[in-house]
């Protein structure tokens, strides 16, 4: 079993360069099924969801070629239109291929997804909305057999929450449906935006994406297009808290700054610099962390849901008391009980978790239970004195990558076993 040994207290410095968002490159693998000719995906990261993403492609028919950053995606091929469970069991975002399947192939079988278990997370409002657009969904234990008899047709979408899958599925779905789709309550995520302007580039019609309204006008066919996926935003935040939490400068470079606003008043308020450059920001920490008066998930672009975790292990040595209410998974607090291994002084009830922060973490053996939560328990981890060993790493090699040997190169004493 592997598992990550840090010795703590040492500070970083230099420069981290961001990858490739998960959270884009999955939807747009998804949305190549459409496209009529290659899709070339520039700055695709390597991470586990992305291999299965891949392998997915290649089970429905497409030819996929990967080198360093780039995956290539020829869809021409594509004819299967099922998932075997044990690749749905492996990503909870598996479902983003549900749209692209039905518009490719007008059926899909497929069961429900796996990844981390973070609370319900119900896809009720994927069937809901594919029903309105024409899709017969049967649904037996637990596999969903879809059909469009009559085709994928346009329809005026209010979305009772602004599910970034969702609006994501039913973009994709839209574009060669006949007639208009209007979305409304749409996710405002930069990953809709880097998904329609993929779309938009291989023909489809696309206007809105980053609004709470879009707007899909069917096209009757897409071509292939080369594409740059943005900077994984999340993964950048998170270098930014293992910065803080060791009181270091670093530079985080490759990065749209405007995607990280949200999170951004939250390092100032604990008391670190920041300084913003055209792709790069610089956190310049103090020695000791002031204390976050409350940090609320919300949607985009609201405090990000999968951020929460890094920044409440930076928030266990602040100098006060730190609040936080997750708004949007119910079962996102994991990660507490392992920090609390690691002596954090942190309390539970319901969505609120509050912080006293301790002067000292101290190393411990401590388990990653998701992608976010191992992400807290390595920066805590590289503040905490003695050793800690991090298992569990399946979760983190699912979004992010190579994370100890770039923090190593930053000066960490961190290595994988």
């Amino acid at each position: 079993m592997s598992k990550l040994l840090i010795h703590g207290t040492r500070k970083l410095e230099g420069e981290v360069q961001i990858h490739g968002a998960k959270n884009s490159t999955l939807p747009l693998m998804a949305a190549s099924l459409l496209c009529g000719g290659e899709c070339v995906l520039h700055n695709c990261p390597a991470l586990s969801d992305v291999d299965t993403a891949i392998k997915i492609l290649r089970h429905l028919g497409c030819k996929v070629e990967r080198s360093a950053g780039d995956v290539v995606i020829n869809p021409i091929s594509a004819g299967s239109y099922d998932i075997p469970d044990c690749l749905m069991r492996e990503m909870r975002s598996s479902i983003i291929f549900l749209g692209a399947i039905i518009s490719r192939l007008q059926r899909a079988v497929l069961s429900f997804p796996g990844g981390c278990e973070l609370g319900p997370r119900p896809i009720d409002l994927h069937l809901a909305s594919l029903r309105k657009m024409g899709v017969v969904i049967n649904e037996d234990h637990g596999c969903l057999d879809c059909s469009v008899p009559e085709g994928l047709k346009g329809a005026v979408i209010n979305l009772s929450f602004p599910s970034v899958g969702a609006t994501e599925n039913i973009i994709i779905a839209g574009c060669l449906a006949k007639g208009k789709t209007v979305i409304n309550n749409a996710a405002r995520e930069p990953e809709i935006s880097d998904l329609s302007n993929f779309l938009n580039a291989c023909g489809a019609k696309i206007h809105g994406a980053g609004n709470s309204t879009i707007c899909v006008e069917g096209v009757a066919r897409l071509t292939g297009c080369e594409h740059h996926v943005i900077p994984d935003r999340i993964a950048a935040a998170t270098y930014m808290t293992a910065a803080a939490i060791t009181g270091s400068t670093l530079l985080v470079s490759r990065v749209v700054p405007e995607h990280l606003a949200p999170i951004l008043p939250v390092m100032e308020e604990c008391g670190c610099g920041i300084d913003l450059y055209d792709n790069a920001i610089r956190v310049v920490a103090p020695a000791r962390l002031n204390r976050i008066k409350s940090v609320r998930t919300m949607p985009y672009p609201g405090f990000p849901t999968d951020a929460q975790a890094p920044v409440m292990a930076m928030s266990t040595v602040a100098d006060g008391t730190s609040i936080f209410v997750e708004n949007i998974f119910e079962s996102r607090y994991k990660h507490v009980g392992e920090l609390l291994r690691l002596g954090a002084n942190i309390k539970v009830e319901g969505r609120v978790a509050v912080v006293e922060g301790v002067k000292r973490l101290s190393g411990a053996a401590v388990e990653a239970s998701d992608l976010r939560g191992g992400a807290a328990l390595v920066v805590a981890g590289l503040a905490a004195q003695g050793t800690t060993e991090v298992y569990g790493l399946h979760h983190l090699d699912r979004g992010y990558e190579c994370i100890e040997k770039n923090l190593a190169r930053l000066g960490a004493d961190i290595k994988r076993v």
